[in-house]
């Protein structure tokens, strides 16, 4: 056998949760740290045997995109996405089993059909029967709407190609098999091999693709980190079974912004979109109850009104808890010790609780202010009045910092009816407006304990 034959029948070894190869099998991971991850695949024909020589040309004689989206008609997804999905853009929506991915596709397929366009939804998990179903179901059935059960790419491709859709959405891209690539379903290289040749042939046709994706216990989108780099937009369908609410948030956009979600409620009747969810998280809100706040949140240009609720009960263990549902654990614990420290609070000895009611994470330094509202609130057994909102980020030394977007998030406390804003002093003087309310302006830690429950 000659060397060069050898070199092609040469075997390497991926890892099937972050996609880096070695020519040696390895018991742990170099590269994330996973045991056992690595599996035995054929290496790679070699990519530049298929590439197409180009030449390089200014910048400004580069050809204009096409600016003009395809609007979906999903107002709440079209949000995400910055006003419509591009021609020959591909998308990757992943999320946990169960939470509503192709109930998402066969609501955003049956939009698109309603304005006399072609779909194409291919299916490589359920059977045409079992997808019709939930279609019925849903009553997302529309003249337009082309069903095909395949997870060969070539067939995708070519039935793509003759039928010309105007959007083609794969569910799922791990099951997809590309057949020059030997290996199974699912594996490292079948899954970048397809999303690689979908990507191909969306930018060669200009026809959008939709890839809806698995994730791991982590939450990660399944199979190698390049999946994500290749496409053009990463959304995640999150949300809690328990919840009916789910939210839709950006994590990559080649084409928008990245802080936008989407906020949609799960009925009987599929995903119905949330227009103001302002006004559906606070629906069942607590009045002056001791250890619940409103605090105005902004994501992306979207101000949404959340509750924040708090529990501090005395310990019975050695070591307090900090429980943080919709919020970071460790911003949490960071403001305890502020709390103890600068509010002169005894949050040691109590176990601590934190939740965003609805099922919403919010990460935003903004949130500071009403966590530690919520929690002097709960501890010291004196409710925040209802017609209230607070809002402003607390440093390590106590201070009251200032944040952003402080006129939209007033602007939302105002037409949602309430009365009363407290928020960091330096964002009073900068409002470049008078809203009909009282604003008190803190900048210190000492000076808003005194505000609130003195």
């Amino acid at each position: 056998m000659s060397f060069q034959s050898k070199k092609k029948d040469r075997l390497v070894y991926s890892c099937r949760e972050c996609g880096y190869r070695s020519l040696k099998w390895l018991g742990r991971c170099p590269e994330c740290g996973e045991w056992e991850s690595l599996v035995e695949e054929a290496a790679d024909r070699n990519p530049a045997s298929g590439a197409i020589a180009s030449r390089p040309v200014p910048l400004n004689l580069a050809p204009d995109g096409d600016e003009e989206r395809l609007v979906t008609g999903l107002k709440e997804l079209d949000r995400v996405l910055g006003g419509g999905i591009v021609p020959g853009s591909v998308i990757l929506i992943g999320g946990e089993p169960g939470i509503g991915k192709s109930t998402l596709i066969l609501h955003l397929l049956e939009s698109i059909a309603r304005n006399d366009s072609t779909v194409l939804y291919v299916s490589g998990e359920e059977s045409a029967h079992q997808i019709k179903m939930r279609a019925l179901r849903l009553g997302t059935i529309y003249p337009g709407e082309f069903l095909a059960t395949e997870n060969r790419v070539e067939q995708v491709m070519a039935m793509a190609q003759e039928m010309r859709p105007a959007l083609l959405a794969v569910d799922s891209v791990q099951t997809l098999i590309c057949g020059d690539v030997g290996s199974s379903p699912g594996s490292v290289v079948q899954v970048r091999e397809s999303a690689y040749r979908l990507m191909e042939f969306a930018k060669k046709e200009n026809i959008p693709v939709v890839l809806v994706g698995h994730v791991t216990k982590d939450g990660a989108i399944a199979g190698p980190k390049v999946l994500e780099h290749m496409v053009d937009t990463v959304l995640y369908f999150e949300g809690d079974r328990n919840h009916v609410f789910r939210i839709l948030r950006t994590v990559k956009n080649r084409f928008g912004s990245t802080n936008e979600i989407g906020v949609f409620e799960m009925k009987e009747e599929g995903l119905v979109q949330v227009v103001n969810p302002s006004e559906i998280f606070l629906a069942e809100r607590p009045l002056d109850e001791p250890g619940s706040v409103v605090v105005p949140s902004v994501e992306g240009s979207r101000p949404i009104l959340v509750e924040v609720q708090a529990l501090v009960s005395p310990t019975n263990l050695g070591t307090a808890r900090r429980t943080a549902i919709g919020a970071d654990p460790q911003r949490l614990s960071l403001l305890c010790a502020v709390l103890e420290k600068k509010g002169g609070l005894d949050m040691y000895g109590n176990d601590v609780f934190l939740n965003i009611a609805g099922g919403i994470r919010i990460d935003e330094p903004a949130l500071d202010l009403g966590v530690v509202c919520a929690l002097g609130s709960s501890l010291l057994e004196k409710p925040i009045p209802s017609n209230t909102v607070v809002v402003g980020e607390i440093g390590l030394a106590g201070e009251v910092r200032a944040v952003s977007q402080m006129d939209v998030r007033v602007k939302e406390a105002e037409r949602l009816g309430f009365e009363r804003v407290i928020l960091p002093a330096s964002n009073k003087d900068r409002l470049t407006w008078s809203p009909d309310m009282e604003l008190v302006g803190v900048n210190s830690l000492a000076r808003f304990m005194e505000v609130v429950f003195l």
